[in-house]
């Protein structure tokens, strides 16, 4: 998709998970540990996480995204038959200081120097979330974190990017969401913002009712897509 130029843009928000922060960077530093197993231990803690986010929404049986972290971390640990209490610890702990992209911190600075507002809207629990981000060097160029524990459902629900409007005040048509998740990416596009699939990893397009508004593989062009000159 072509690097279109989204108009009348007020606020950036951000997905954080793979779009900010790299996912796969907690199991990569425990690599030494696990040997051949990191990156699959990394694919299946991800891709369980996100699975029991939907099925606890549809379940009605929310718990925050920590406790969803664990759990699948644990499934991960089961299906590759890993018993290690020390090393389930030590992912957990690393899962709160998840790197963040490496245009991430530059990007964000040039969006708050030029006056626009900048948030998170994560699955994320409050305290991972804001330790992600104090860890990340790029707390001081965010004007929210938001978190869907306010809410108690996850994500694709449109009452989460609705939270996104009412917190920051800015209707929905004047909002750039960035997400490298392509259901995140349709879903939001649904409730009405304009989005920016943030595709990092060439994923295929959803087949899901609405598409993203620009396509791009990294944020560096972000400020150039929303008016922003850097």
């Amino acid at each position: 998709m072509a690097k279109t130029r989204l108009k009348n843009i007020d606020a950036c928000v951000f997905d954080a998970y793979g779009t900010l922060f790299d996912v796969n960077a907690a199991a990569a530093q425990c690599a030494a540990e696990l040997g051949d197993k990191w990156q699959p231990l990394a694919e299946i803690w991800r891709t369980k996480q996100l699975q029991y986010t939907w099925l606890r929404s549809l379940m009605d049986r929310y718990a925050d995204f920590w406790q969803v972290t664990g759990d699948a971390l644990d499934f991960a640990f089961d299906t590759l038959g890993i018993n290690d209490a020390g090393l389930r610890g030590r992912l957990m702990d690393l899962y709160l200081k998840l790197e963040a992209y490496e245009e991430v911190a530059d990007v964000l600075r040039t969006l708050k120097a030029a006056g626009m507002k900048t948030a998170i809207l994560s699955n994320g629990s409050p305290k991972m979330l804001e330790a992600a981000a104090e860890n990340a060097g790029i707390a001081g160029s965010l004007d929210a974190i938001l978190s869907v524990d306010d809410l108690g459902i996850f994500k694709p629900h449109p009452s989460v990017y609705q939270h996104g409007v009412d917190r920051l005040g800015v209707p929905a048509e004047r909002i750039s969401f960035q997400s490298s998740n392509a259901w995140d990416a349709a879903a939001a596009a649904t409730f009405g913002f304009k989005v920016v699939w943030v595709n990092r990893f060439g994923q295929a397009r959803e087949r899901l009712p609405d598409a993203p508004d620009v396509e791009i593989t990294s944020l560096h062009d972000l400020p150039s897509i929303v008016g922003v000159e850097g």
